[in-house]
């Protein structure tokens, strides 16, 4: 059978403190060199309760509504019997109060799309939220809530030490199934996941806690009460939790509070200017290596971060500040977790040797600049909204920075461009035998109206060549 990835409405906690802009706290240092399993019946009694007293008030529910047109019948609106109607959806999730003048983290997935969000905290009162900046590729929405003067709010520190270990206890605390909050315990299952199943680039903590509906946006937390990950989605063949659960690590967490503190809209993610290839069985066997694990630099940016460090093509990264790379997707997230403007120190396997290079974290070039447009008039494209592809926008949308210029569509509204099928994610290469390398290059190509349009998009790498009748 299948196995599916399920994203799941949760329940998150975070800390406030002294972290410049951010506010929020650092965890009390836990006792990592004091790691030991029960000997005894007397340590098998061992109670979580004061680590779910510190943790728990500082979780919150969170529920999201959103007015959907729902269109009606095709045949009964041919026979005047039918029209559009609406209808409210909402998800349930879970939050964490990561500051105590109540700006709370939970998953992107619980809010997007939402036009009304509220938060009930632990004490049941409930209060209107507004989205202070919602992260997709990181799956994390940030939100604030208003109170009362002088109220400061429950916490919970935000764990980015690196001490983790596969084997160490864990609570989930979240509100599965709307049935209030809930805790369960279990182990990290693994550390640096980078993979699910939906292709997404990242490196979750795994776990076996159970994790169920609800539970998205809660708090994986450790056993001296911080938060080490915002639990996110759980793999199962039944939609239910099956003990493969997957949280985004603290450092992602902080690193998304920080922008939206900051005032930004969205997450700037330093670019190795490399292309990456993991390194495999057969790859590892032919240049050498004792082990498949690394990612081989397939081609390097001109002039970019990688390119200025020394990294030449056909290196293999070995490491980055000291921890080891897995695959490609394990060295571009450490890269990403950088904020601008850091060194990362990387290893690098090279000609039989090893050598020791810093590169300088910086953002994807931004070339060609961003032209961000909404077609209109008698074309197929009316309707959609288009963008200049660049690197920077390649990565914000997690396509191959290294592809060719082209106008990308981010979104479709009703009309032509949805007729014609053009979806999200397309590039569009040429319209009526003009190449098309630009936004300008394509609203004039579809400034006079024509009675036919033949039109090149590539989607998924693969191009496909349609022709519309106007």
């Amino acid at each position: 059978m299948r196995a599916y990835r399920v994203l799941i409405p949760t329940l998150a906690i975070f800390a406030a403190g002294s972290l410049p802009g951010a506010g929020l706290a650092q965890p009390t240092p836990g006792e990592a060199a004091g790691r030991v399993a029960p000997t005894s019946a007397v340590g098998l009694k061992q109670s979580f309760a004061p680590v779910v007293r510190r943790a728990a008030p500082a979780v919150v529910n969170i529920s999201s509504k959103r007015l959907v047109r729902q269109q009606a019948d095709p045949l009964l609106q041919f026979f005047g019997m039918g029209a559009p109607r609406d209808r409210i959806e909402g998800s349930l999730g879970s939050g964490v109060i990561v500051r105590p003048d109540g700006v709370i983290v939970t998953n992107n997935h619980v809010v997007a799309g939402g036009q009304e969000i509220t938060v009930a905290l632990a004490d049941r009162r409930e209060f209107p939220a507004k989205v202070l900046l919602a992260d997709a590729r990181t799956d994390l929405a940030i939100l604030k809530i208003d109170l009362p003067a002088g109220e400061k709010l429950p916490v919970l520190a935000i764990n980015e030490r690196t001490d983790s270990q596969v084997g160490d206890l864990v609570l989930a605390i979240g509100d599965p199934f709307g049935v209030g909050q809930t805790v369960t315990n279990g182990i990290i299952s693994a550390l640096n996941r980078t993979a699910d199943p939906n292709g997404d680039a990242g490196a979750y903590i795994q776990t076996d806690a159970a994790i169920n509906p609800g539970n998205s946006g809660g708090a994986l937390v450790d056993m001296d009460g911080a938060l080490i990950g915002v639990n996110s989605f759980i793999l199962s063949q039944s939609g239910t939790s099956s003990g493969v659960g997957f949280a985004i690590p603290a450092a992602v967490v902080r690193r998304v509070v920080e922008t939206a503190m900051g005032g930004g809209h969205a997450v700037v993610r330093p670019w190795l200017g490399a292309r990456l290839q993991s390194v495999t069985p057969e790859l590892a066997k032919t240049m050498g290596l004792s082990r498949p694990s690394g990612a081989l630099v397939a081609d390097v940016w001109p002039n970019g971060a990688a390119q200025r460090a020394g990294l030449k093509q056909g290196d293999v990264v070995t490491s980055v500040d000291g921890g080891p790379v897995v695959d490609a997707a394990a060295l571009n997230y450490a890269v990403a977790n950088h904020r601008p403007g850091e060194a990362v120190r990387v290893g690098v396997h090279r000609a039989g040797g090893e050598q020791a290079l810093t590169v300088q974290a910086e953002a994807a070039p931004a070339t060609p600049a961003r032209d961000e447009r909404v077609i209109a008039g008698r074309n197929p494209f009316a309707g959609a909204t288009v963008v200049n592809l660049s690197p920077a926008v390649a990565e914000e949308v997690g396509l191959d920075p290294f592809g060719r210029a082209g106008v990308l569509v981010l979104k479709t509204a009703a009309g032509p461009a949805q007729q014609v099928g053009l979806q999200p994610g397309d590039i569009i290469r040429a319209v009526n035998g003009r190449d098309i390398k630009s936004v300008s290059d394509l609203t004039s190509a579809v400034v006079a109206p024509a009675p036919v349009w033949q039109f090149t998009i590539e989607r998924n790498g693969r191009e496909v060549t349609a022709t519309v009748r106007a």
